[in-house]
């Protein structure tokens, strides 16, 4: 034999020979028993009812199906919405300078008048 295959061999004698050891306990033995019992009942389940298996696998596949496109609908849409986003910001930066700037200018126009305006009055 080659030492890869006695390795494998060693590996899998080691790994059945702990299995045998840990059975010595008996709580052990006992939950074993049940999984057992379990893996049994279900495979037999699973072995007399073959399409109800595959139609449930069916529909799941079908909701992971839908479920995909709805994601990927919504990453377009986000997508979408943040290219919106950053072509509104520019105008509204725009605007809101503009806007600083008419009421800059308002401000400084009724301090010049009310200056104006003083002067007036104190001639």
């Amino acid at each position: 034999m080659t030492k890869k295959n006695q390795f494998w061999r060693g590996v899998l004698l080691g790994a059945l020979a702990g299995g045998a050891i840990s059975l010595l306990d008996k709580q052990t033995r006992e939950v074993m028993k049940e999984n057992v019992q379990k893996t049994t009942t279900k495979v037999t389940y699973i072995m007399k009812n073959p399409g109800e298996i595959t139609d449930k696998v069916k529909e799941t596949a079908e909701k992971l199906k839908t479920t995909v496109k709805q994601v990927s609908e919504d990453i377009s849409y986000i997508t979408d919405k943040v290219e919106e986003l950053r072509d509104i910001t520019p105008q509204v930066t725009d605007i809101l300078k503009e806007t600083k700037d008419t009421f800059t200018k308002s401000d400084e126009e009724i301090l010049l008048n009310e200056v104006l305006g003083e002067e007036e009055k104190i001639q």
